[in-house]
């Protein structure tokens, strides 16, 4: 089969398309012929080797992707039959998985049937960006009253956060760096829109959104900690960006990356999935690229060049 493979840690460049033996699977294992692989920011991080001291680096030669959705084409000893030409969805688990391949092998207990009507990339982004934006809506406890600022508001996880937003009857304010972006985060749901790349851009968020009180932010950095001191005093902040600096002193904070999660990751798949399936908050994949090229899905996602969630086809 074709994989991404890389042997050592860097740049995009260290991915390399390479043949490599078709894997087979073990006891409580399928393998699944991989028509759409996630990307992920996480990917990016895995990849540089720019990772948390919680978090171990993968031993190389490695394969990255951690989810994929596909068809079952193997089943392993102790796999119940049904699953044989199912068409499926999994999250392959933490570092590097080997999605970003034409063939993975996906342990049973991560299979999810694909919904009808829902399409391999998508049915990818919400195994991953969506079940992460599941949790992030049910720890933002959103009501009509609340005004809401969403960063990265085009990209994946913007896009079903506005919806989610939408859905809960409260005022949604995306910011983007471009006025492509704008236009899209307007689609999702955004009342307002601002280009956090322009100048000024806070005095406009201030005259346009005078009242804030929630943020979610996944992006960290100079901007969300800007907004975050906008919020209202009896606000709140949902953050899954990993930058814990310089937000003291405000509002309250909200980390949902860690136990509380994972603990309950199942939960929010399935949420997730549902979601999805019955349009409540659609996946948008708005970047793809044919798995030779997923160097450069490496490259336009840190560049930030890309738009929806990021997906590579096979």
């Amino acid at each position: 089969m074709r994989a991404i493979r890389q042997h050592e840690f860097g740049g995009p460049e260290v991915l390399h398309l390479e043949e490599v033996p078709d894997p087979t699977p073990g006891p409580g294992q399928v393998r699944v012929r991989v028509e759409a692989a996630g990307v992920h920011r996480l990917d990016t991080s895995i990849r540089a080797a720019d990772l948390p001291p919680t978090m171990p680096r993968p031993e190389l030669p490695t394969t990255p992707g951690r989810e994929v959705a596909g068809v079952v084409d193997q089943v392993g000893e102790g796999v119940d039959e049904a699953w044989q030409g199912a068409k499926v969805v999994a999250h392959l688990g933490p570092g590097s998985s080997g999605g970003y391949a034409e063939l993975a092998v996906v342990d049973e207990t991560q299979l999810y049937r694909r919904p009808e009507g829902l399409e391999s990339p998508e049915a990818v982004a919400a195994i991953g960006t969506g079940r992460t934006s599941a949790a992030v809506l049910e720890a933002a406890e959103i009501t009509p009253d609340d005004v809401v600022v969403v960063t990265s508001a085009a990209g994946g996880m913007g896009a079903i956060l506005l919806q989610g937003i939408r859905n809960a009857g409260a005022r949604a304010i995306g910011l983007a760096g471009s006025e492509a972006k704008l236009e899209i985060a307007r689609g999702f749901g955004a009342h307002t829109a601002v280009d956090y790349r322009a100048d000024g851009w806070l005095e406009t968020l201030r005259e346009e959104e005078p009242r804030i009180t929630v943020l979610l932010d996944g992006v960290g950095g100079d901007v969300p900690r800007q907004v975050y001191a906008q919020l209202e005093p009896d606000g709140r902040m949902v953050r899954f960006s990993g930058d814990q600096d310089g937000y003291e002193g405000g509002a309250k904070i909200i980390d949902i990356l860690g136990p509380w999660v994972q603990g309950r990751i199942k939960e929010f798949e399935q949420a997730s999935l549902g979601a999805a399936a019955d349009g409540t908050r659609r996946p948008y994949v708005g970047s793809t690229f044919p798995l030779a090229e997923a160097a450069e899905a490496h490259r336009a996602l840190e560049s930030r060049e890309t738009t929806g969630k990021v997906v590579l086809l096979t």
